[in-house]
């Protein structure tokens, strides 16, 4: 299976990538720090590849695209993962700086990808779009606003999008559940430590998401199976 990733980096999808290239799948992934991407580069040769992007600048994206899918298949799996956390504060004290740089990268980075990634799979009529999602997508808290925002809106981008799309296909907004990240640290500092790491998350996250199909279009899901 060829799977496409954003956010390869750290975290969830760094785990991901990881764990679908021990399944024996080719992950073509992005991310913005170039050490790691440097890094998984020198770890994981052709067909795997791994290029610095900031998905919310859409002339990087369709050149990253375009060269994608120049002389191969689109994805069977795309993954739009990449996404940042803003800075712990009441909604009234999150600058116009901070909210248009998360803005960027977790609601037009995925819009990007979709752009420039969907139509090669529509013309084939088959593939699966996951957008991560969050529990902060169909909730709220105190001073993560903009993020609780962005998820909403990832949800109801993707269940747009679902609509939309041709029978065979599937767009699932999936909140992966509570795991413990750098980003979530950022939020709950050491509480986060009595949630499950990436790399244990992965072992159950990786075979849910191999097998999601069209039956799942439209439906918001979680990594333990559940339909909200």
């Amino acid at each position: 299976m060829k799977i496409v990733i954003t956010g390869v980096t750290r975290g969830l999808g760094r785990a991901l990538a990881e764990e679908f290239i021990r399944g024996g799948h080719t992950v073509i992934g992005c991310g913005r720090s170039g050490d790691a991407i440097f890094d998984l580069r020198m770890t994981y040769q052709a067909p795997h590849d791994f290029n610095v992007l900031d998905v919310g600048l859409d002339n990087k994206v369709a050149i990253w695209a375009a060269k994608v899918l120049e002389n191969d298949a689109p994805p069977d799996l795309l993954i739009n993962n990449a996404a940042v956390m803003n800075r712990l504060a009441p909604l009234w004290e999150q600058d116009d700086r901070e909210f248009t740089r998360l803005v960027d990268a977790n609601i037009r980075g995925v819009q990007n990808v979709i752009r420039h990634f969907v139509p090669a799979m529509v013309a084939r009529r088959r593939g699966v779009i996951v957008n991560i999602s969050s529990g902060w997508g169909r909730s709220v808290a105190p001073e993560v606003g903009p993020y609780c925002m962005s998820k909403w809106a990832i949800e109801g981008l993707t269940k747009a999008l679902a609509a939309e799309l041709p029978e065979g296909m599937a767009a699932v907004p999936l909140n992966p559940g509570v795991i413990d990240t750098e980003m979530l640290r950022s939020c709950w500092a050491d509480g986060a430590s009595s949630y499950p790491k990436a790399d244990e998350w992965v072992k159950r996250a990786a075979p849910f998401l191999l097998q999601l199909g069209p039956k799942d279009n439209g439906k918001s899901l979680t990594v333990d199976g559940a339909e909200d």
